[in-house]
């Protein structure tokens, strides 16, 4: 397992020297262009163009000597002699505060000092989760793959829409378990794509699946992630009334709407607070659900003021009665 931990940080700090070589080389591009406008300047434009020369030859060194430096600190993650050294030499890299290798290194140093049991369990895991599912593909990703590790979170809210998107998977209860169970994984990058992935998938619950039971209860489930990507899914099921089927008291499928997972939706984004809430609570108030409509004006009395951040920690919402 820390041999997948520093392979991660070493794919990191490469990354780094990539980035940075990539500079040098559009630098160099910059040097060329500069050196075909000397051949056609004015006397009185030659010295303006030396000196911007001169800036881009030091800056193309300096570049040079970054690659060079974010190399041998790639080398080095492989060459330490002990974890005592190997501990020393990460937490060095940690206190360049790069959140581009933050993340990584975290991860490294954890699995450093987890206990033996612990690192049994996590290798048991991935064993588990490389073999079979679409959802435990995606977890591995999450593990390895540097894309989804980088501080940007861009990467992994792509991963969770292009997996949720896939045909029948929101459907199958045991890959939304499973990756709902990821969200408790130790490490921060699989527990935020988890988090993304769950969002995702309950949001094609919440506004397609017939069974507004089913939709209901995923409801309940994104008011209870402390995440804000659940917001704009959240303002989705408030903004949009729906019909379809429930089970009624002789067990048989009834028609009705998603009063109770609008109503959801409206209590958890007043606890939100954000000001992309306050917008669509405001916007509701001209809703025909009269008991939707009395909620939020309530919630703008109370709260005029600009909404700038959640009211209190998340948690399951009370469960809210049809009728």
């Amino acid at each position: 397992m820390i041999g997948l931990g520093l392979r991660q940080v070493q794919q990191a700090l490469d990354s780094k020297a990539d980035a940075i070589q990539r500079e040098f080389i559009a630098t160099g591009d910059e040097l060329d262009e500069v050196g075909r406008e000397l051949l056609e300047a004015s006397p009185e434009q030659r010295e303006p163009l030396r000196e911007k020369q001169r800036l881009l030859r030091d800056r193309q060194r300096d570049l040079a000597a970054e690659v060079n430096e974010w190399r041998d600190r790639a080398r080095g993650v492989r060459s330490q002699p002990g974890q005592h050294t190997l501990r020393e030499y990460l937490n060095d890299l940690l206190k360049l505060d790069d959140p581009l290798l933050t993340p990584s290194i975290e991860h490294a140093l954890y699995l450093l000092d987890a206990p033996e049991e612990e690192l049994e369990k996590l290798a048991q895991q991935e064993d588990t989760t490389i073999a079979s599912t679409q959802a435990g593909r995606l977890i591995q990703r999450a593990r390895t793959d540097f894309d989804l590790r980088r501080s940007d979170i861009g990467a992994r809210e792509r991963a969770a829409v292009e997996f949720a998107n896939r045909p029948g998977v929101a459907q199958q209860d045991n890959l939304v378990e499973e990756i709902e169970a990821a969200i408790n994984d130790p490490d921060p990058m699989v527990k935020e794509t988890a988090v993304l992935t769950v969002i995702q998938l309950h949001k094609f619950r919440c506004m397609r699946v017939a069974d507004l039971d089913t939709a209901y209860a995923s409801v309940q489930k994104l008011a209870s992630l402390n995440h804000l990507a659940a917001v704009p899914v959240l303002v989705e099921v408030l903004e949009n009334p729906r019909t379809g089927y429930m089970e009624g008291e002789d067990g048989s499928m009834v028609e009705a709407d998603n009063h109770r997972s609008r109503m959801v939706a409206l209590l958890r984004l007043i606890e939100w607070h954000t000001p992309e809430a306050k917008m669509a609570v405001y916007q509701i108030q001209f809703d025909q659900d009269k008991d939707i409509v009395k909620a939020a004006k309530r919630a703008l009395e109370l709260f005029p003021e600009d909404w700038s951040g959640p009211l209190r920690g998340t948690g399951r919402l009370p469960q809210v009665q049809a009728g």
